[in-house]
């Protein structure tokens, strides 16, 4: 979906929500585009915890996979308020690389708390490229969680067998 469709379905979607908003500014945010949704209505928007946030991106990212030809890739942006997105974003990244941290001095796997899939991606994609710690999810549904591993100590459980 270009940006120019999906800050048109935001526009729209957040007019029929009946919510006022000062800007929509699109904003590189990894391989996904963040719109920041610029509002006096934050609180509402954003919700208990980030509720209902999540819940609007949800919404959000289903009416765009109807509206995508078969030539199109999936929705990849995500829809911000206020810089909630982006601050929890940024907690995340910074969380995930104490515990790579943990994980490589200990050589041991060290599991996360669960999360949405949008947040496991970006922990996976924050060590995609690394050399030393490697990712995957475990669990399902909302316990579902990224397990972190250090790399060197994958190597020596399979030269022991393990």
């Amino acid at each position: 979906m270009s940006q120019e469709n999906a800050q048109n379905l935001i526009t729209t979607l957040l007019t029929h929500l009946g919510i006022s908003f000062d800007s929509i500014e699109p904003k590189a945010l990894g391989k996904h585009t963040l719109f920041q949704v610029a509002t006096k209505d934050s609180g509402v928007l954003i919700g208990n915890g980030g509720e209902n946030l999540r819940a609007l991106n949800y919404i959000a990212r289903k009416l765009a996979e109807k509206t995508l030809t078969e030539s199109e890739d999936g929705p990849s942006f995500l829809i911000d308020v206020n810089g909630y997105q982006e601050k929890h974003i940024e907690t995340i990244r910074s969380n995930a690389k104490m515990l790579a941290e943990r994980a490589k001095l200990f050589k041991h796997d060290v599991e996360m708390s669960p999360m949405s899939a949008y947040e496991r991606m970006i922990v996976h994609e924050l060590f995609s490229e690394d050399k030393e710690v490697m990712t995957e999810s475990h669990g399902e549904g909302k316990y579902r969680r990224v397990v972190i591993k250090c790399r060197s100590s994958e190597a020596v459980k399979e030269s022991f067998g393990a």
